[in-house]
């Protein structure tokens, strides 16, 4: 049996297709998210890397800010629950996921079955996201994959006191002018969304393992910083975007062999 989870976000978009839920048959991130050509680019592209069409997908389950607008899935899951259940797939000692994505940041506590128990989510505000840090990487004139080389390369961190993004532009931009490094604004900057993030993580209550996905997780200036905020040891997806689709994925095996059972 073969199910897809398809994750529609903000800026990127992510497939997974699973055999019988345990094994990975193909994945693929494009990155573009909803309202673009990246859901239906995603969907061609991970069928074409398992060598299948529509028909052998026996259940898709779709998730993420853009999942209303998949209009070929089966049913559309929280990205809360799926990411949740994809964590405990990769990573079953899992009890706290911090997710940071494009848009919004999501601390959940889990029980040992990968069951949500607990979550807070900020979406009302970019700060301490992924689009955070895109704005920040554009006035230090760099790529965003390079502002773990720089922070690493810090003496020491120039404090980022601003949570908004539009404030922190302006501090960023004054602190370059006032001679500060790069490498050492860029670990101020990680710094902020470690604070930003950890007083969200505060709140639910970290329980080890925590472990951070999303496309932030592959940062290691964000990772380390977190450590050391939270005081506290940070693990990281084995596969950090695709952790919501391989939840969805998942779920819709789950959902299939449900259905299944009720017929029987």
């Amino acid at each position: 049996m073969f199910t897809m989870g398809i994750d529609i976000g903000s800026t990127s978009s992510k497939a997974a297709i699973m055999e019988d839920g345990s094994k990975i048959v193909a994945s693929c991130v494009i990155p573009f998210g909803t309202g673009t050509s990246g859901p239906q680019r995603v969907i061609e592209d991970v069928l074409q890397a398992a060598d299948m069409n529509r028909d052998n997908i026996d259940y898709i389950v779709a998730t993420g800010y853009g999942r209303r607008s998949i209009p070929g899935a089966d049913e559309q899951i929280s990205e809360i629950t799926c990411h949740a259940r994809g964590v405990h797939f990769l990573l079953p000692s899992t009890r706290t996921i911090i997710d940071i994505g494009g848009q919004d940041v999501k601390v959940i506590r889990v029980d040992e079955n990968g069951a949500v128990m607990n979550f807070v989510m900020n979406e009302k505000c970019a700060a301490g996201t992924g689009r955070f840090l895109e704005v920040m990487a554009r006035v230090l004139e760099c790529k965003v994959d390079e502002l773990s080389m720089l922070s690493n390369q810090a003496k020491q961190a120039v404090p980022i006191s601003s949570t908004c993004t539009v404030f922190a532009e302006s501090e960023v931009i004054s602190q370059l002018a006032a001679g500060n490094s790069r490498e050492d604004v860029v670990a101020g900057i990680h710094d902020s969304v470690a604070r930003r993030v950890a007083s969200l993580g505060k709140r639910v209550g970290l329980v080890p393992d925590v472990v951070m996905t999303g496309g932030v997780a592959q940062n290691e200036g964000v990772v380390k910083a977190m450590r050391q905020e939270l005081k506290t040891e940070i693990k990281t997806s084995p596969l950090p975007q695709l952790t919501g689709a391989i939840g969805a994925a998942l779920l819709a095996y789950q959902k299939v062999q449900k259905a299944k059972q009720a017929n029987d």
